[in-house]
């Protein structure tokens, strides 16, 4: 018995890596995306920037691995079979997404899957309502925020640029939006990358019969697991985001950098996860709103948002399905 939870623990962990990898794949749109699409720097700097970011950003903070690992279902009544089910509903989720080019949550993901495998091992009482309900609320409000922050943000800067020259405007925020974007890529790994930290922490204190702790070797490794990813990118994603939703400079696209980045690291300083993909793009909506709302494309965000309204129910199903399969297979309850 102790060598299969032992082999669980091994499957979860190399799980939460590729959930970090996948993180990095699907959401490399929004630290690179509106610098690739201004261009500013190539591609590849772009996306070395990006992973690089990602990693430091992973390396600092532990208070959203803290509220994934024990925040949202009690640890005494988890098994780890049920940690295992929830990161490989993500995974399995970011997997599809990611290769039909879809830019959903995957913040969304991995707490809908924890959801369901912790309802379906711990039941409905184990279940932290009130951190699920300010997780939830993060989740919600976090777009909006970025939306409202990126339009008065451009708006002021609109009316403080007005005298400026477009060439001038293009030289200095050319070089402004590449600080933007690796800002954005430091608060992504920031909140992100945590999310398989909390998993690798929830299944280490299961195991070990222990509470949930942050080690920096989860952190290292979640944070390079994404790195790597940002930096093989997600050029489907990149596209959609960056070239799709509106025509974007280095003014606008420094602004929703800035705006998005801003929400998502306030977000991380009180240990809520939120959705970077939904903020950033949420953000880039924003600085197309205030060219007049014909500037942006409805359709994709249309798209975007279908596939946002099918990750919970997905995820939430799918971490319950396995936990039950998962547990009679392996335990035979």
């Amino acid at each position: 018995m102790a060598d299969q939870e032992l082999f669980l623990l091994i499957v979860t962990i190399i799980l939460a890596l590729i959930y970090a990898y996948g993180n990095g794949l699907n959401d490399a749109a929004n630290a690179v995306a509106t610098i690739v699409a201004t261009r500013v720097v190539t591609p590849t700097t772009a996306v070395i920037i990006g992973g690089t970011m990602n990693l430091v950003g992973a390396l600092t903070g532990t208070a959203v691995a803290k509220t994934i690992g024990k925040g949202i279902v009690d640890p005494d009544f988890m098994t780890q079979t049920a940690v295992m089910s929830a990161i490989l509903a993500a995974v399995t989720w970011v997997i599809v997404a990611t290769r039909f080019g879809f830019p959903v949550s995957v913040s969304h993901s991995l707490v809908a899957g924890v959801l369901g495998s912790g309802v379906a091992t711990a039941g409905i009482a184990k279940i932290n309502q009130t951190i699920v309900a300010k997780v939830l609320m993060a989740l919600a409000f976090s777009p909006i925020l970025g939306f409202i922050g990126a339009f008065i943000l451009m708006v002021l800067l609109s009316w403080a640029l007005r005298k400026w020259t477009l060439g001038t405007v293009t030289f200095i925020f050319g070089k402004l939006q590449i600080i933007s974007a690796a800002f954005l890529a430091y608060s992504h790994g920031k909140n992100d990358a945590q999310n398989a930290v909390g998993i690798m922490a929830l299944g280490w204190a299961v195991y070990y019969s222990a509470d949930v702790t942050v080690e920096t070797w989860m952190q290292f490794t979640a944070g390079a697991a994404i790195g790597i990813g940002t930096a093989l990118g997600g050029w489907r994603v990149i596209n959609t985001l960056g070239t799709k939703i509106t025509k974007l400079n280095t003014a606008s696209g420094f602004t929703a950098n800035v705006a998005a980045a801003a929400v998502i690291e306030a977000a991380s300083s009180i240990g809520l996860p939120v959705s970077t993909t939904h903020t950033s793009s949420s953000a880039i909506v924003g600085v197309g709103a205030t060219s007049g709302m014909r500037r942006v494309r409805f359709g994709v965000i249309k798209g975007i948002l279908s596939a946002w309204a099918i990750t919970y129910p997905f995820c939430f199903a799918l971490g319950w399905i396995l936990s039950k399969v998962l547990d009679t297979v392996l335990h035979g309850n």
